[in-house]
């Protein structure tokens, strides 16, 4: 455990010094703001509270937004170290190899609920300066919070994997933008142009579901999704959480970071110095 810290002060003290992730920080912090602020529009209209209809927006960007900044801190995480020229003294420390990956994780996870507190927490405030009925949104803005930790965790694990992989930073920063790009973006426009051709047949009906569940970024929004009284504020792919079931999305939420992580020892493990 004490190496496990040992190297968590160590890496959070290397990830406020990239200035990639101080930007999408404070975009984090800017398009909240953004949101909570035209969030107001749809909530006489769907009948919910302002907060809860700001979830839902913060939903769509938590989607796109974590699992970016997941990647920027996690991509060097292990190609930077080799670069340097510090990863042999890093593997002659008596901690394991999990250990060194738990450490960054705990490290990463830590800035990125730093961010998720200034982009939701500044959200929440405005919410309530706005409406004195946005504490009945507050059990969705705390499962917000927590989802996103778990999808930030999920990229993280999947840098770790690519930064092994890769073993030069400039080569796991495109893999990081390509498997953020297939992700969260072209997985489900290639997902809806196959409902379009497919017509409402077998596709739409069965496998479509099972589609989603199989992004973590879709599950992730599947889950907050279905459990807002705002789904209504959502639009595009988010409009399938109620054909999914509840306990599904949220069973992917959950093994998703484990399925990461694993992938990410087993890339570690492959790594000589």
């Amino acid at each position: 455990m004490n190496r496990i810290l040992a190297t968590a002060l160590t890496e959070f003290r290397i990830a406020f010094r990239n200035r990639w992730v101080a930007i999408a920080i404070g975009l984090m912090a800017l398009f909240a703001l953004v949101l909570s602020a035209a969030g107001s529009a749809p909530t006489g209209a769907l009948g919910a509270d302002r907060l809860s209809v700001t979830v839902a927006s913060l939903t769509s960007l938590a989607v796109y937004l974590v699992p970016l900044l997941a990647l920027l801190m996690a991509f060097d995480a292990i190609a930077g170290e080799a670069e340097r020229g510090t990863l042999p003294l890093l593997l002659t420390y008596p901690g394991s190899r999990v250990e060194i990956l738990l450490g960054k994780l705990a490290a990463h996870l830590c800035v990125l609920a730093l961010a998720l507190l200034a982009g939701y927490g500044l959200a929440a405030v405005a919410a309530f300066l706005a409406d004195p009925g946005a504490a009945s949104g507050l059990p969705a803005l705390f499962r917000l919070g927590w989802t996103s930790l778990l999808l930030g965790a999920t990229f993280l694990g999947a840098g770790y994997a690519l930064s092994a992989l890769a073993r030069r930073p400039s080569g796991a920063a495109g893999l990081a933008m390509g498997l953020w790009l297939g992700a969260v973006v072209l997985y489900d426009l290639a997902l809806l142009a196959a409902v379009v051709a497919d017509g409402g047949g077998w596709f739409t009906t069965d496998l479509f579901p099972l589609a989603l569940l199989a992004n973590p970024a879709d599950a992730f929004r599947l889950f907050n999704l279905a459990a807002s009284e705002a789904t209504a504020a959502a639009a595009g792919v988010g409009g399938a959480a109620a054909a999914v079931p509840l306990w599904q999305s949220a069973l992917s939420v959950l093994l998703w970071p484990l399925g990461a992580l694993a992938l990410a020892s087993a890339a570690f493990r492959r790594v000589t110095p």
